[in-house]
This record gives C-alpha cells, sequence and structure tokens, in this order.
C-alpha cells in the first residue's frame, strides 16, 4: 500500500512540476502592438523542435508539449529579425528586418503578417507619414504603385484616386473600420488631412468578397492614431510652418495613456491662397480616439472625427478664362464629420468577435451667385467654336450612412499540426444611406433618397506549412439592385524561408469579382432631363492577378512584381432618350478593361538609408461604349487620365539629427478631354514630374526645424486639362515635443 501512495504522489508531482513548465508568451513588435499568426517553435539545446505552434489575435501562444531540459523559444517571421530566447519568457519583442513587413488587418479582416496575404498590399506607416510632411492624404497616396493621384488645381480641389485601371469611384475608403464613401462610392481626397493617421493599407483589386459594394478595384483604409502606453505622462505635441502662397499650417496634438485607458486629441489647420484668383483653401480638422481595455480580453474604443472645408473654385483657367471679379463669386464649401463606436472581445483562446458602429455624414455645397460675361475657350493652336456661357448654381449634396458590424473569428488547429491552422470569419454588415441633392438655383423638384443595404460574408483562412489558402464569398442584399453574390480567393506561397544572400522567395495568387451600386442621382433622380432609373443593375468587375516576392542580401532588399487582368462592365452611363426635349436616363451600357503589371524595390542599404522606387505599366481602354464612333469616348479608346506609364522613386535619409525624405514621381502621357469642344481636339495631356523634398533637424531632444517643397523642378503641367498645377511650392517651421 506505501509503495502504491508513493508511485501516485510521484505521478501527481511529475504532473504539477509538468503544468508549472507549460510554455507560454506573448510576441510583440518594436511599437508593443501584437504581431499574430506569428510561428512560434519551442526547441530543445541541440536544436531539435519539440513543438511549433501559431500566435493567435493578441500575439499570444502556449504549447502543449511540456519540456524537461533547458529549451528554446524561436519565433520567425518576414520582416522582423528572428528571435531566439529561452523557454518561459513572457514576452518576445521582435526587432525589424531592414526592409520590413507589416501586420494587415484590410486584406482579411483579421490581423495578418503579410507574408501570408496573397494579396497586392502596401502599408504607410506614420513614420513614413510624418517624414514626408505632406498635409493631404490624397498626396501620400501618390507613391503607391498601381494607383493614380489626379488633382484639378491647388490643395483643396477635386481629388481623384484611380486603381488599376478601375473609375475613381471604385474605391473602398475606411477610417478605422467606418466607411466614408457616399452612396454609389464616391470620396472626396481633397481635404482628408494626414496629420492624425497612424497608418494606411491599401488593398489593390476588388475585395467586395469582403467589403461589398464600392469595393471594385481597391480597399484604402485609414488608421488613426491612438494613445501609447510607454507615455507613463501625458504627450503633446505642436507643429507650424509656412511658405509661400500665403500659406500657412499648424497642428496639435496630446496623447497618452492611465492604466487601460489611452486616448489622443488633434487638431489640425491649413490656409493658402494657391496660386490662381479664387482658389483659397481653408481647411479645419478635429479628431479624438479614446480606447478602454476591460481586462486582458476586451477592448472598447469610440472614434471621432470633423473637417470643415471651403474652396475657391475658377474653373478651367488654361482655357482663357478672363481674370475678372465675376469669378471670384463661385466657391466650394464640405463638412464631413465621422464618429464610430467598437468592442473587440477575445472570448477564447480560438475565438475572437467584434462589433462596430459608424456614422457617417458629407454635406457638400457648390455656389455660383454671378454671371460672368461669355468668353470663346483657348489653348495653344486649339479653339472652341462658340463661346462659352456661365450659369447660376447653388447645389447641396448631403449624404449620411449608418453602418453596423459584426465580425466573428474561430481558429483551429495549430502550425505544429499536419493539417495546419484553419480560420473561419463569419460578418454581418448592415448600411442605411440617406441623401438630399438639389440645385436651389433651379425650380426640379430635388433627389431624396433612402436604401438600406445588408451583406454576409464567410471567409475561410488555412495555413499549413509555408502555404497560406484565403476563400471567401459575400451575399450582398442592396436596396437599389438586389441580391448579388461575389467570391474571391487568394493564395500564397513561400518557395523559400529564412534570410540570407537569396532570402525568403513568396508566390502569390488572386481572382475576386466586385460590385458597385448606383449613385442616388442615377437611381432616384426625379428630374426629366436626368431621370434615375431604378432598375439599374450593380456595376461588376472580375480580376485575376499573380505575383513574386524575393527578399536578398539578408533582408536588405526587397522586389516584388505584380501582373493583373480586370474586366469591368455593366457600367452606367447616361443617355438621351428624348432629343426635342433633351431628356434622358440612365443605363447599364459600357464595357472597360484594364492589363497591366507592377514592379515595386525596397531596399536599406544602410540602418540609415531607405530606398524605394516603383513601376506601373497599363493599358487600359473602352471595349463596348454606348458611342463607338467618339474620339474620347470611343470603342478601343484608351481610358481617361489613366497613365500607361508611371513610377516613383524615393529616398529617406537619417543621419544623427538629421532626417531627409525625397520623393519623385513621374506620371506619363494619359487619355484626357478638354469637354469644351475646341478644335483641333485635345485628348491627351502630357507627361510631368513632380519632385518632392522634406527634411526636419533636430535642435533639442524637444525642438525640431522642418521644411518641405514640392515640384522643385518648376514644371508647367496640368494633371486634369485646363486646370494647371501649383508651381513650385514650399514651407518651413517647427515642432514641439513636451
Amino acid at each position: 500500500m506505501r509503495r502504491f501512495s508513493g508511485i501516485l504522489l510521484c505521478v501527481f508531482s511529475l504532473t504539477v512540476w509538468a503544468q508549472e513548465r507549460k510554455i507560454a508568451g506573448t510576441v510583440l513588435d518594436p511599437d508593443r502592438a501584437a504581431v499574430p499568426r506569428t510561428i512560434v517553435r519551442l526547441l530543445k539545446p541541440d536544436g531539435a523542435e519539440v513543438e511549433r505552434t501559431l500566435t493567435d489575435s493578441l500575439g499570444h501562444f502556449e504549447f502543449k508539449q511540456p519540456c524537461f531540459v533547458e529549451c528554446r523559444t524561436e519565433v520567425r517571421v518576414a520582416g522582423f529579425q528572428t528571435q531566439t530566447q529561452p523557454a518561459g519568457q513572457k514576452i518576445i519583442v521582435l526587432g525589424l528586418a531592414p526592409v520590413q513587413e507589416k501586420v494587415v488587418v484590410t486584406a482579411t479582416r483579421t490581423e495578418t503578417p503579410t507574408e501570408q496575404v496573397g494579396a497586392s498590399v502596401t502599408v504607410i506607416s506614420g513614420e513614413q507619414i510624418e517624414q514626408q510632411q505632406q498635409l493631404l492624404a490624397g498626396d501620400v497616396l501618390r507613391q503607391v504603385p498601381g494607383l493614380t493621384v489626379i488633382r484639378s488645381g491647388g490643395l483643396g480641389t477635386t481629388t481623384s484616386v484611380f486603381s488599376r485601371g478601375g473609375n475613381f469611384d471604385y474605391n473602398k475608403v475606411l477610417l478605422d473600420g467606418i466607411p466614408l464613401n457616399e452612396p454609389g462610392g464616391r470620396f472626396e481626397f481633397s481635404s482628408l488631412a494626414a496629420g492624425d493617421l497612424d497608418r494606411i493599407e491599401i488593398v489593390r483589386g476588388p475585395q467586395s468578397a469582403l467589403f461589398g459594394s464600392d469595393a471594385m478595384a481597391s480597399v484604402i483604409q485609414f488608421f488613426s492614431r491612438h494613445g501609447e502606453q510607454e507615455y507613463k505622462r501625458p504627450h503633446f505635441a505642436l507643429n507650424f510652418d509656412a511658405g509661400n502662397y500665403k500659406t500657412f499650417h499648424g497642428g496639435a496634438d496630446l496623447n497618452g495613456a492611465i492604466g487601460g485607458f489611452d486616448y489622443d486629441l488633434s487638431y489640425d489647420r491649413l490656409n493658402t491662397d494657391n496660386e490662381i484668383p479664387n482658389n483659397d483653401f481653408r481647411d479645419s480638422t478635429g479628431s479624438a480616439n479614446f480606447g478602454l481595455s476591460l481586462g486582458r480580453h476586451t477592448q472598447l474604443r469610440w472614434i471621432s472625427r470633423g473637417d470643415s472645408t471651403f474652396t475657391g473654385t475658377p474653373g478651367q483657367v488654361a482655357f482663357g478664362q478672363p481674370d475678372i471679379p465675376s469669378i471670384l463669386d463661385s466657391y466650394f464649401r464640405k463638412a464631413d464629420g465621422y464618429t464610430g463606436f467598437s468592442i473587440a472581445n477575445q472570448t477564447t483562446s480560438r475565438w475572437d468577435q467584434r462589433l462596430v458602429y459608424g456614422f457617417a455624414r458629407t454635406r457638400q455645397r457648390s455656389t455660383e451667385f454671378g454671371l460672368d460675361p461669355p468668353f470663346t475657350p483657348h489653348f495653344g493652336a486649339s479653339q472652341a467654336p462658340f463661346e462659352v456661357f456661365d450659369f447660376l448654381s447653388n447645389f447641396v449634396n448631403d449624404t449620411r450612412r449608418h453602418h453596423l458590424d459584426y465580425q466573428s473569428n474561430l481558429r483551429l488547429g495549430s502550425a505544429g499540426q499536419s493539417w495546419g491552422q484553419h480560420i473561419f470569419t463569419f460578418a454581418f454588415e448592415w448600411d442605411r444611406e440617406n441623401g438630399f441633392l438639389n440645385d436651389f438655383a433651379f425650380t426640379q423638384a430635388p433627389t431624396r433618397a433612402q436604401r438600406d443595404n445588408f451583406g454576409g460574408t464567410f471567409q475561410y483562412q488555412m495555413a499549413i506549412g509555408r502555404f497560406s489558402l484565403t476563400n471567401g464569398v459575400r451575399v450582398e442584399q442592396n436596396g437599389s439592385f438586389g441580391r448579388a453574390v461575389v467570391p474571391r480567393s487568394s493564395a500564397a506561397y513561400l518557395l523559400r524561408r529564412g534570410s540570407g544572400r537569396l532570402g525568403a522567395t513568396k508566390l502569390k495568387f488572386n481572382f475576386g469579382l466586385g460590385i458597385k451600386e448606383p449613385n442616388f442621382t442615377e437611381s432616384f433622380s426625379p428630374d426629366p432631363h436626368f431621370l434615375g432609373n431604378p432598375d439599374l443593375r450593380p456595376e461588376r468587375t472580375s480580376s485575376l492577378d499573380f505575383g513574386l516576392e524575393q527578399r536578398l542580401l539578408n533582408d536588405r532588399m526587397k522586389v516584388e512584381v505584380n501582373w493583373f487582368d480586370n474586366r469591368f462592365r455593366d457600367l452606367i452611363e447616361f443617355q438621351v432618350t428624348n432629343f426635342q426635349t433633351f431628356s434622358g436616363t440612365f443605363f447599364n451600357l459600357n464595357r472597360t478593361k484594364a492589363q497591366g503589371a507592377e514592379l515595386i524595390f525596397e531596399a536599406a542599404p544602410l540602418s540609415s538609408l531607405r530606398l524605394t522606387a516603383s513601376y506601373t505599366y497599363l493599358n487600359a481602354e473602352i471595349t463596348n461604349s454606348n458611342v463607338p464612333s467618339d474620339l474620347v469616348f470611343g470603342d478601343k479608346k484608351q481610358l481617361l487620365r489613366r497613365p500607361r506609364h508611371s513610377g516613383s522613386l524615393g529616398l529617406v535619409w537619417d543621419w544623427r539629427r538629421l532626417t531627409a525624405s525625397t520623393n519623385v514621381i513621374y506620371v506619363g502621357r494619359r487619355a484626357d478631354s478638354d469637354f469644351l469642344g475646341l478644335v483641333p481636339p485635345l485628348t491627351s495631356d502630357a507627361p510631368y514630374t513632380n519632385w518632392q523634398l522634406a527634411f526636419a533637424y533636430r535642435i533639442t531632444k524637444h525642438f525640431s526645424y522642418t521644411g518641405e517643397a514640392a515640384n522643385l523642378l518648376d514644371q508647367h503641367y496640368m494633371e486634369a486639362l485646363g486646370f494647371p498645377a501649383l508651381r513650385i511650392s514650399y514651407r518651413t517651421g517647427a515642432r514641439l515635443n513636451f
């Protein structure tokens, strides 16, 4: 009996000792943010593997096998330095590789290292935004391969983004998960300030399987800055600068954390007269971001952002519009407001869920209160055969969107099992869109509209060894076009792991469908001259792309090549139905296609030096037009404002107290139109190069001297025909940190 009791005691003691030796921990990046889906290996002293697993969404890992000897844990993921530390260390902080990778959310709606993402993704960090010193987010996007940014004149004028040949309203735009698009997809980038952004994620290609309508050609998600736990006391930053064209810019930010509560409050103000009379721009932006941790597994967050803008609109002054006082009566006002609340909960180690509510409102007013005398447009040897007459306008566009989003993620398996890890994502979204559109200078009835949209997404992610697969499908029930089903499939395979002279090699592949709902005018307008059509189908796209990523020279260099083929159909166009009354309506008529390739290069030859370069080739043309013989919009014509050749070259140098950043953007010749009937007609726009330079010199720990200049070559060019871009511009100022 004593012998049996001794055996039981021995077994019990070994069990308790093994439980005490259970090895678990958390993997963080240098900013103390969790690094999910990272491979963690448990190794014996001789390097033999005991077990491997993946971190969860909070960066937590746990091994099921005990280790009765002095074991080590190894953490390895592309873009970070491999860490090997004694087993049992609770916190593992990964250093960044010279050429970094990121953890992204937008590509899969879950936190995923980019080495496991098959989509074409670009991440612009807050540090990069600060180094460039760009005032507006639209200008930050100019360096992204596959994107073309078109601004009609100086700062604050109409700014559109075209992705891989798609239209300007084919980009789903999000702020911390809150949709910002107007109903129908349009988003005006002209006044979105860059100062309070923590990072920007851009996923190219259709993503409607994840985000529904409007994600036809890309998803662009902005993430606002939040409080940092590393600050033991409130951190205050103040910046101001001024330059030519009577430009003044200033901003303030208060940031910090107290226990489980973090906060960030910011304000930004920009005034400039630009270069042309009646093109002054005034913009004020305020934002707030509050977070509260309820224990380790639940996070509450509330964000709010407001933007008020005034912009003078002088028109196409390059075509000889007379410089007279009466043109000073046209302007554009815009007020945007966004607010949202989210709750995220890691319910178990394998199950997490998130609930988000967001509200977005934009109110735009375009006015022309005075009639200018008629004039005959001309440019170079081209001249219109008729005079152009002005007309009064007082147009208001007021739209609102309520957004509710619930998402649940279930994880099964681990990297150490032969069947790998599997993630099942279920998401449900509801959007209520409201709108009021009217020109008060005329007597026609206004457009009033309300639309409810519902969407359900199912996504399956698999990671087995070096292979990652993501399949998803969404059922969209739209208040205008009814039901649509859109699938998506994405895969990534690591041919090689590790670093060395020839480092990690990744192959990637994507296929997806996209949809876009009609805007309110196209569906609901009561004006007989532009009568809405309630039977419109959604605009659609199908896309195929694949690519290769290769790391070189111990992660000091990375080369990426992508090829894509997009087919757009059921495009909505206006067509006159009665030439006697000049009345018409909208139909699904046109088809277009866009094929091309992207070449992306990154290098960090020194710890203080970073080089980036990209080149995009794009062949975008109309394949089926409702006006097949038209010189601009006919069959086989190139799509407007999509350059065949474009590229960028960037350099960041951090030397002692100086940080210098320079970017050169090249945009090749592209199809365009004067839209005024000039003879001979203008059907293309000349190439241009914009060279931008920024620097910050740290005089003391708390004070830096800053400067920025754009169009350093002082080129005369137009991003859109008729609207001259700014000549050389410059600003200089200071930053204070306390």
